[in-house]
């Protein structure tokens, strides 16, 4: 059995939010369970009954905006995450729900991108076709916008952070962030 204390940040941070923030579609609190070993499955959910389930993935990054984000992006973006993401994990995880972290230098403006690891395949594969280890950003804006940016080029970039462009939908992932709701559509 693995010992609790070794769940990384970015498990801790979902945890607590989902057991201070949480509450099932009638109203009542949530149980979080950690599994003793490593599954491919970071934490299971389930309404107060332990009726219900939503089994969760987690991954966790720290902000890349303030030591490797463009000093004119500063002002207009929350957080930039980066993953390092292996396909086949993805098409084989037995999570209903990949849920990635994006921390903040404000502690209180926690990010989170909650999609089915079959939202997240669908969407890589348009993006990185036929790469094996997938390097992905996430980017968030101060107008509560999401999108993976990892091959733009600077142009587009600038486009998109700069002069509130748009990028093809596949790289737009807004309707993912901090939709916690979503996880819910399991039970309904």
């Amino acid at each position: 059995m693995q010992p609790i204390f070794t769940i990384h940040a970015g498990e801790y941070l979902v945890g607590s939010y989902i057991e201070q923030s949480l509450t099932d579609p009638n109203g009542n609190k949530l149980n979080v369970w950690i599994p003793s070993k490593d599954t491919g499955v970071d934490f299971l959910i389930t309404d107060r009954s332990n009726t219900k389930t939503i089994s969760l993935q987690v991954k966790f990054s720290k902000d890349f905006l303030i030591t490797h984000g463009r000093p004119e992006y500063q002002e207009r973006l929350v957080s930039c995450g980066w993953w390092t993401l292996n396909r086949e994990k993805i098409v084989n995880s037995e999570a209903d729900y990949w849920v990635f972290v994006l921390h903040t230098f404000n502690a209180k403006n926690m990010q989170y991108v909650i999609l089915t690891p079959q939202q997240l395949i669908q969407r890589l594969d348009s993006i990185h076709p036929a790469t094996k280890s997938l390097q992905t950003y996430l980017w968030v804006s101060d107008d509560s916008r999401c999108w993976e940016t990892r091959g733009l080029k600077k142009k587009e970039t600038d486009e998109l952070i700069l002069r509130n462009g748009n990028v093809p939908k596949d790289r737009d992932f807004t309707e993912f962030l901090n939709n916690w709701d979503a996880i819910f559509t399991k039970w309904a």
